[in-house]
């Protein structure tokens, strides 16, 4: 399997699809999930021509289970060297939960500074910052956060059926279609990776302040968001984050969850392409 080994030693899977001289696009995935999460866009945009990158964050998936190193200055250095590695340039960075506050932090601090970074794309994304603070009080209090570390500390395989089962895709709501195989695929993909990942990452999605990162934005930047993500609600994110990049798009969508990119694939890869392509 393909690896890129950071400076700090850490194996990290990755997945390169396509020409090598076609516009890349690098996709980096939500928690406590993987490379795999993004199957449905990797394959649409393949066949759209591009060159399709993920992978695996520290870990995560396939990644180096280490102990250290969960937070986003190591999510997004890692993700650099990933690009580095492949030597990745005018790629197109797209992130969903976790993954778009990586986006966020790897554009900022690293792809365009170096000049790699042609445009952004947030899709349910945690920035500018899940928890309730002073600065953002639409927040959600560190109760709900003890809640999730204090659910995966003491049954995480349960843990992990019971969120996409109930509220992550929307399959709580009233007439919803579940679908058993996403639910499967989303346990399968949490329970390959490091508890110690997923507990140490609750801090990391939840607690960073982004702010600055998404001020720092100035490529153009598409912010997409669920009105009913009941995991990262729109409110004190998407709507938010649209408003702090400096070239930003917000399109919502009315009755979508969390999940969106997986059961409404579909619409959102259309929306991205010709978000790509404009």
């Amino acid at each position: 399997m393909p690896f890129v080994t950071t400076s700090d030693d850490v194996e990290i899977f990755y997945k390169d699809w396509g020409p090598k001289d076609a516009q890349p696009i690098m996709f980096h995935h939500g928690w406590p999930l993987s490379s795999d999460d993004w199957d449905a866009q990797m394959l649409f945009f393949l066949q759209h021509g591009f060159r399709v990158v993920a992978h695996d964050r520290r870990g995560h998936g396939r990644s180096t289970q280490v102990s250290e190193g969960h937070d986003m200055d190591h999510y997004a250095a890692d993700a650099f060297a990933v690009a580095e590695a492949l030597d990745l340039r005018n790629a197109i960075h797209i992130g969903h939960s976790t993954g778009g506050g990586e986006v966020a932090r790897y554009v900022a601090r690293h792809g365009q500074p170096s000049g790699r970074t042609a445009k952004a794309v947030l899709v349910s994304a945690v920035p500018p910052i899940m928890l309730k603070t002073e600065a953002y009080p639409g927040g959600l209090p560190i109760e709900v956060f003890d809640g999730l570390r204090s659910a995966l500390a003491a049954n995480r395989a349960q843990f992990f059926l019971d969120l996409p089962t109930g509220p992550f895709y929307g399959f709580n709501r009233d007439g919803a279609t579940v679908h058993q195989g996403v639910i499967t695929n989303w346990w399968r993909q949490g329970m390959m990776g490091s508890a110690k990942a997923h507990h140490d990452g609750i801090k990391a999605f939840s607690e960073t302040d982004q702010t600055e990162d998404l001020k720092a934005i100035s490529v153009p930047t598409l912010v997409l968001h669920g009105e009913d993500d009941q995991i990262v609600p729109i409110d004190n994110a998407g709507r938010l984050s649209a408003e702090l990049v400096q070239n930003g798009t917000l399109k919502t969508y009315p009755g979508f969850s969390h999940g969106m990119l997986t059961v409404n694939a579909e619409t959102l890869n259309a929306d991205i392409l010709a978000f790509v392509k404009g």
